[in-house]
């Protein structure tokens, strides 16, 4: 249940929305196998997967949200089609004796294709969605930011409506780790630097990564000195969690402090998966909820709209 990364987002203008009705809508787009023809789907999928006995789309705890996409996907390699398109034009030119004109290859490619898509494997993703209702704020658990913008995507359809955009701070990430890291001094009383950081200079002089250094060393500084910016940077709230910070506000690479799992551990779940995930759930959000608010803190507060309307709509 504990994510390992986040990307979040902040809501715009939602009406208030009761359970029944988010559970008709999500029971629209629940997921479902692919077809013979199909090449990808998204749609909904119980969170607590085969562990729960019933078909319980998502969680509502305490004004929290828990959603889970299953993305399906037919691996066909692009070197599996060509082998089988090279092979059919050698027939058929060995056949007819005349070369195959290219219009001709390309519509026996779209033919192979079809034909070999059904017997493709399929590639299943699962990626959760946490709906804080209380600070309107969305997070997606994956890594990837073109992954988190499908699931919008779902949800958004989901919904009818969704107005969101990225979360913005004050002052941008790149510039408040690259100061962090130069000055002591600047660091916010709750913030410890980590071990891992990630520096990008203004030119084409490539990047610099380092993974259990010393930041605060002598060479690190000269780095620094010499122009380059922080782009990536491990961080911890004590209690809480740690996690490398991305200069787009990504969260990756999270581990939550040990006692807030010893805790969830130790809570009377009665052996049963849903109970267990829906307690590692709060304990997760309460920490994430903490973590966030102190980051934009650390940011210099949440960036102002700027009068652009906002994704979606």
């Amino acid at each position: 249940m504990w994510f390992k990364h986040l990307h979040l987002y902040r809501l715009h203008d939602v009406a208030h929305i009761d359970g029944g009705c988010i559970a008709e809508h999500v029971e629209a787009q629940e997921s479902r196998p692919l077809g013979g023809s199909e090449s990808r789907r998204l749609g909904w999928a119980p969170p607590a997967g085969r562990a729960s006995s019933r078909r319980q789309l998502y969680h509502h705890l305490q004004g929290h949200y828990l959603l889970t996409a299953l993305r399906q996907e037919r691996i066909l390699p692009t070197s599996v089609v060509r082998e089988e398109v090279d092979e059919r034009v050698a027939d058929i030119e060995a056949q007819t004796g005349l070369p195959m004109h290219r219009q001709e290859k390309l519509t026996l490619k779209e033919q192979v294709y079809e034909e070999l898509l059904p017997r493709a494997f399929v590639r299943s993703q699962r990626i959760d969605l946490w709906w804080d209702t209380h600070r309107q704020l969305i997070g997606i658990n994956t890594s990837s930011r073109k992954r988190a913008e499908e699931v919008l995507d779902l949800l958004r359809e989901t919904l009818g409506s969704l107005k969101v955009t990225p979360l913005g701070t004050r002052e941008l990430p790149m510039r408040a780790m690259t100061t962090w890291l130069g000055d002591p001094g600047t660091r916010p009383a709750d913030l410890v630097i980590g071990d891992q950081v990630e520096l990008k200079a203004k030119g084409d002089d490539g990047v610099v990564r380092g993974r259990q250094v010393d930041l605060d060393s002598d060479e690190m500084q000269q780095l620094l000195e010499g122009g380059r910016q922080a782009s990536k940077l491990a961080l911890s709230i004590e209690g809480r969690m740690t996690f490398v910070l991305h200069d787009d506000l990504a969260l990756k690479s999270i581990r939550f402090d040990d006692a807030l799992i010893d805790e969830a551990s130790q809570a009377d779940d009665g052996d049963d998966a849903v109970t267990r995930l829906e307690t590692d759930f709060l304990l997760m959000t309460r920490a994430l909820a903490d973590s966030i608010e102190r980051l934009i803190a650390w940011l210099g507060g949440e960036a102002q709209a700027d009068g652009n309307a906002p994704h979606g709509g």
